[in-house]
Parts: C-alpha cells; structure tokens; sequence
C-alpha cells in the first residue's frame, strides 16, 4: 500500500478536522511529570521534545534535544479508561433513562501494544454502552521506535509495529532533514480523513527508513517473557513455592490491575443519598488483589498475597487462553513500572519456567 507523509502542520490539520467531524480527540499530553491521555486540539497539546525512563518501580520524564511527539512509552493510564470507564452509573431511583452518551472518541497516538489491548477488550466486553463506543472509535495508532526499559511486546507478539485495527498510523521522523510522520491506511474512514489533509506521496526512502526504525525497535526491548509454552509454565506452577517469594514482596495494592491496559474486572454499589429517598447503582473498576474481591457466602476465597497475585498472574498469562483465545497480557510493562515494589512480571515468569 503507498504510503503518504505529513508534515506537524498537516497532523495538526488533521486534528482540527477530527474536531470539525464531532470527534474528542484524545492523545498523549504532559501532565503531574507523566505522559497522560487528554484532550488534544492542537499538536502544541502534545508532549513534544519528551521522553521516558522507566524501570521497575520507576518512570521518570526527560527533555530531549528533538521534537519527536511519540517518542515516549505508555504512560500510567491506557486507552480502556474511555470505552471502559473506571466508573459509571448504571441505574438511578428516579427511573429516568440514563442521557445517551454523545461522544465520539479519536485515538491519537494508540501503540501497537495498545491496539492489541484494545482488540482483547472487544473479546472480553459487550452491552450497547462499549459497543457505541467502539464502533464510532476513529483510531490513529503510531509504529513504535523507542521502546522503554519495561517494555516486552515482541515476546508478546503485539509490537513495536502496530497491528491491525487502525484507521491511520503513523512512524514518526525527526532528523536533519524535517520532522515528518509517514503515514499508512488502515481503513476506508482512515482514507476520506487523510484525504483532506495536506500530504505527499513518501519516497522510497522514507518508507524504508521507517521500516527499519521499527525493526531495530524490536531490538532494543527492555524485558522479554521466557521462551517456551507460557501458558503451560504458569499453569504447572500452580503449586510452585514462588508465589510464596512474590507474596513477602507484594504490597496487593492493585496498582497493577489498575494500569493495566486489559484487566476488566468490575464489581457494582448501590449508593443512596442522606434523605435516603435516592438511590443509584454504580459500576466500578475492581481489583482481583482486593480481599473482598472472592468473597463468597461465609468469606474470603483467596485471602493470602500469594492466592491473590497467582490468580491475576494465571488468568492473565494462562487461563486468558482458555475463555479468549490469547494471551491476556500485551508485554507495554505499566504493571512493572507502577508497581511500588518494583515486581516484574517477566521475571516472575522467568523464575516459575526454572522451577
């Protein structure tokens, strides 16, 4: 397929044009010494000339001496925050329908890890309030070329370069010669967009130049899971004394389900007000970390560290396979940057396949 290429200008018209079509665009902004997902009206919102160093425990902004807007690792929240909302009402006392939802979102800078989260999500979810989101979603995804220390998406099969599922992508070049996004079409919607914007046709050089960025990005990943069948390794691990080692570490906190671009889990509360003539019942983010998260009849299922971090680890490398079809983790590394104590999953991993 050709491939055409923008110029700052040209990615500034074409969020200018989104807006004009109804779309909120949402892309990555510098915000709190993080990169964060905000609303962008204009490329000046996005987190040009900055970059990220992460490691476990550890994330940390830095200047550097380009321009380059996606040259940045995931930042704490991913794209589920917008189709799947760490809160929302579900139901009120009053019985008046819930207001039709009327925004439609555009995705601007979505990683191919991220894109690959975001297909999962569609296996995972249903009911008409995701569905409407989804289906109105215009997706601009970027090809990257600067991983992070805590990334692992080649061994996950999800990156740097982005999968399918975008309307347009990007592979951004900042160098002597200009500072220039090549960009790729995915979709019919994606090709009426980029239409009304300001482009030429790449050159061989571009492309290829491109290409390559991408390819030597998957070089250069921070992690990797450990060869082999990740799903068996997990699965016959169910008894290893490990989870024990992780547990004296494990703060169960939750961090990790929090930022983690996949995990879906909700639990719901019915809330009223001082009058006690109001009620609403609201729908919320939960954690598998949370104690009361397995409660059943007479109490807690998993009440050790160890019982709660197996099961998030299990489902999400193993048991995923069996309800999705996949793998439920996409290796962009949030959990190990986020996590207080600084645990990684890939060497987790790496220590149940020695064991």
């Amino acid at each position: 397929m050709m491939a055409t290429t923008i110029d700052e200008g040209g990615l500034d018209h074409l969020i200018s044009i989104l807006a004009d079509c109804g779309y909120l665009v949402i892309g990555p902004t510098v915000r709190d010494n993080a990169i964060v997902l905000d609303e962008v009206d204009s490329v000046r919102r996005l987190p040009a000339g900055w970059a990220v160093d992460t490691e476990p425990g550890r994330y940390e902004l830095r200047r550097r001496n380009d321009r380059a807007m996606f040259a940045n690792s995931a930042g704490p929240q991913s794209w589920k925050r917008f189709l799947h909302p760490p809160r929302r009402r579900l139901w009120s006392g009053d019985f008046e329908p819930e207001p039709a939802e009327e925004v439609n979102y555009a995705f601007l800078g979505v990683r191919g890890c991220d894109l690959a989260a975001i297909a999962k999500l569609d296996r995972v979810l249903g009911g008409p309030a995701y569905g409407r989101r989804r289906r109105e979603l215009f997706v601009i995804a970027v090809n990257c070329t600067e991983p992070g220390g805590v990334c692992f998406c080649v061994s996950m099969g999800t990156g740097p370069a982005a999968g399918s599922g975008y309307d347009l992508a990007l592979t951004e070049r900042d160098d002597e010669r200009g500072h220039v996004f090549v960009v790729e079409v995915g979709s019919e919607a994606g090709a009426e967009m980029l239409a009304r914007v300001t482009s030429r046709e790449a050159s061989d050089d571009e492309v290829a130049e491109a290409r390559e960025a991408v390819e030597e990005a998957a070089h250069h990943m921070g992690r990797a899971m450990p060869e082999g069948d990740l799903k068996a390794i997990v699965a016959d691990a169910r008894e290893s004394p490990h989870w024990e080692d992780v547990a004296s570490r494990c703060l169960t906190c939750g961090n990790c389900t929090m930022v983690c671009p996949t995990c879906f889990c909700t639990s719901t509360e019915d809330v009223t007000d001082l009058s006690g003539e109001h009620a609403e019942r609201w729908q919320h983010w939960a954690s598998c970390f949370e104690i009361d998260f397995s409660y059943l009849h007479g109490g807690s299922v998993r009440t050790s560290a160890a019982s709660r971090y197996r099961q998030w680890m299990t489902h999400k490398l193993s048991t995923w396979h069996d309800q999705f079809g996949s793998s439920g983790c996409v290796g962009c590394g949030r959990c190990i940057a986020w996590c207080p104590v600084g645990i990684d999953i890939t060497a987790e991993a790496a220590k149940l396949a020695e064991s």
